[in-house]
């Protein structure tokens, strides 16, 4: 989850601490939040980045430690789109900065704004959707460079490459725009640079929506498609949230409410799924994997609130799992 803690992208001592917890407190996987592979990518300016070399030496010291600690260190590498340029959450409802008060124009697939009375963002032309999809290589090879194991590439919630997928934010009439197969070319043309540069041996993992949850926006069926064709393209998991798209969208959320959508994808596609959404118990995420719903779960909030979660689950589950040496006193 963003922290919102940087200045001018750089990793903190606070993300080492607070991503290192993770792992110290039995997490397997433990995947560094939004990182945008361009400025103009941020959510807001305090938000992690990887467009430039200067930013590895602090994300290698964090990739080592996870390491250290027998988890494997991943990065979700991520473009804001039409979402950039904001406040943290923290500080005036995360409104938007303009450009006059030190924010930037955000570029999306169309010029729709998010909100009604927010400026409209610039829409990408051709050549610079080309700049962007060669971002997200140099981001991976940066990453890689870093020491992380595991790329998940950020195409949910609303933000840019999730902008290109949903007909309620793409209104473009060029290649990358209209029907289903241009909607998604953007998706796969990251895909395919980031496996450019990403080796073969290593996990590549694709975040999406599975559901704008609106009238005539993307819907399930349409990532089942996607998850299809993101398979052969070289993606191994499919990170299953849903929404983010449009602020009026209705959702009604439960625990597990998005359990559904992993397994159907899972299903229909033959793809890996990773399940998430208000998962918090650990029989509940027992019983997700062991019912063959998804093939991971995946915990945020939670975490948040108890970066030992794995440690208190493996005792709940009578699997203990085997807590840092210098804790074993307390365990």
């Amino acid at each position: 989850m963003c922290q919102y803690s940087c200045e001018d992208g750089f990793a903190t001592d606070w993300h080492l601490v607070h991503l290192g917890s993770r792992a110290v407190g039995g997490a397997a996987l433990v995947i560094a939040e939004a990182t945008a592979v361009e400025q103009r990518g941020q959510i807001s300016p305090a938000d992690l980045g990887i467009w430039k070399d200067d930013h590895i030496a602090p994300l290698a010291r964090i990739a080592a430690f996870i390491r250290a600690q027998g988890a494997v260190p991943g990065i979700q590498l991520a473009h804001a789109g039409r979402k950039a340029s904001t406040s943290p959450p923290w500080k005036n409802g995360g409104a938007r900065i303009l450009p006059e008060d030190g924010g930037w124009m955000p570029v999306a697939p169309s010029p729709t704004a998010f909100r009604e009375g927010d400026p409209a963002p610039a829409e990408l032309s051709c050549g610079e959707i080309a700049c962007i999809v060669e971002a997200f290589a140099q981001a991976a090879r940066r990453a890689l460079e870093a020491g992380f194991q595991v790329i998940e590439i950020h195409g949910a919630h609303g933000y840019l490459l999730d902008e290109f997928l949903s007909p309620l934010a793409n209104h473009r009439r060029d290649s990358y725009g209209g029907s289903f197969d241009n909607r998604v070319r953007m998706v796969l043309e990251v895909i395919g640079a980031i496996r450019g540069v990403w080796p073969e041996s290593l996990p590549l993992f694709l975040r999406i929506s599975a559901t704008d949850w609106a009238e005539g926006g993307w819907e399930i069926g349409d990532s089942v498609d996607l998850a299809r064709r993101v398979k052969t393209a070289g993606v191994d998991l499919i990170d299953c949230s849903s929404g983010g798209m449009v602020p009026w969208a209705r959702i009604t959320a439960f625990n597990g409410f998005q359990v559904p959508f992993a397994e159907q994808i899972r299903r229909e596609a033959g793809i890996r799924t990773g399940a998430v959404g208000m998962i918090t118990e650990a029989e509940q995420a027992d019983k997700i994997i062991t019912g063959e719903q998804a093939d991971l779960v995946l915990l945020a909030r939670e975490f948040l609130r108890n970066p030992y979660w794995p440690l208190h689950a493996g005792k709940t589950m009578r699997k203990p799992a085997q807590p840092p040496v210098q804790y074993t006193r307390a365990w």
